[in-house]
């Protein structure tokens, strides 16, 4: 079956992509809970007319996230975590503490877009935000002792 997404789907594909799915996933899942369409000849031609009406948009929105990234990978942010003698952290450091200090900085990024390993010690670590589906920043993170 192939369908419409109308919003972005994990592992599947982004909004305005026709995909391939089985058909019990399309039927039960996708389509009733309003994350895709049926991909029939009128709603591709549909997609087709908002597709060109909003390239000019798209393109707008992809050069902000670049300009974003490239503002993101000139950063450094510190964050203060409780840890012990050994640098070993109590806890971890969240992507919501993440993006509590990157709005402190003037960033407005998503705690959801931002992903990063498990932090355990003190030091450098990386974190990634998708800012765009062909933009991942790259995040520089100072963890030190409270």
């Amino acid at each position: 079956m192939e369908i419409i997404l109308i919003q972005d789907v994990a592992n599947l594909g982004y909004k305005n992509d026709i995909v391939k799915v089985k058909d019990g996933y399309g039927r039960n899942y996708l389509i009733p809970n309003k994350m895709a369409i049926i991909a029939n000849e009128s709603n591709r031609k549909q997609l087709a007319e908002n597709l060109k009406q909003q390239a000019h948009k798209l393109a707008k929105l992809l050069a902000d996230a670049q300009a974003t990234a490239e503002k993101l990978a000139a950063t450094t942010i510190t964050l203060a975590a409780k840890a012990n003698e050994d640098g070993k952290i109590f806890g971890t450091i969240t992507t919501a503490q993440i993006a509590e200090a990157l709005a402190a900085q003037g960033f407005e990024i998503d705690k959801r877009v931002i992903t990063v390993e498990p932090v355990k010690e003190l030091g450098e670590v990386i974190a990634y935000a998708k800012l765009h589906r062909e933009v991942k920043a790259e995040i520089k993170l100072n963890v030190v002792a409270e």
